[in-house]
């Protein structure tokens, strides 16, 4: 097996990955954000290319970066490139979710609808993916006050819900286990939320935008 080539080597997109990672482990949320926005789109291909389902596979992605931003201390530079890491927990997240879909048999209702089929139509409002994602939106909050403003446009459900998801950092299943609701249900509250908070977000964006000019 090579040995990866030390980070005197590394182009300057590979440091400048490496810099934001430590500083994640540090805490530091706006360098979350940078991550995210470098690395997202790269990391979702990865993901999609082992899970087709493009909703499953958003999910997936976000279950990604609460991994990252809870491991980001353990990234070693002398081991592998920042990107070589990331892609490595993209693909183990997006493996395992095969392998929990096919442990976990399809309960159907009295109608004759499973729960996938119910996912589907409580998640018709789907983010896209080329927009900026969940962890991006919080990275980028700077502004406590604002931020404080849109979650309190949510549900008590959706605010718990993004709670357990991004700030505790527990998967969709470990959030509906938390709730005792079903990870249909879960999600359906999730990505609302998510849509919510983008648009009030993108709000005061450009407010602020409009004062500054």
């Amino acid at each position: 097996m090579a040995r990866p080539s030390p980070a005197s080597d590394w182009s300057d997109r590979s440091r400048e990955l490496a810099q934001l990672l430590a500083r994640c482990g540090l805490g530091d949320r706006a360098a979350f954000g940078s991550l995210y926005e470098r690395t997202s789109a790269h990391l979702f291909g990865v993901v999609l290319r082992i899970q087709r389902d493009r909703a499953q596979a958003e999910d997936i992605l976000q279950e990604v970066y609460v991994n990252v931003w809870r491991s980001a201390q353990g990234f070693d530079a002398a081991q592998s490139q920042p990107l070589t890491w990331l892609t490595s927990i993209a693909r183990h997240r997006a493996i395992d979710s095969l392998r929990r879909a096919q442990t976990q048999p399809q309960l159907r209702s009295v109608h004759g609808a499973t729960d996938a089929d119910r996912d589907e139509e409580n998640l018709l409002d789907q983010v896209a993916a080329d927009d900026p994602g969940p962890l991006d939106l919080l990275g980028q909050a700077s502004d406590a006050r604002a931020l404080s403003r849109c979650m309190a446009v949510l549900s008590a459900a959706q605010r718990q819900s993004l709670a357990l998801a991004f700030f505790d950092g527990l998967s969709h299943a470990e959030v509906a286990a938390q709730l005792r609701e079903p990870l249909g249900t879960v999600k359906s509250w999730l990505r609302r939320a998510l849509l919510s908070l983008r648009a009030c977000l993108d709000g005061a964006v450009q407010r602020d935008a409009a004062r500054e000019g």
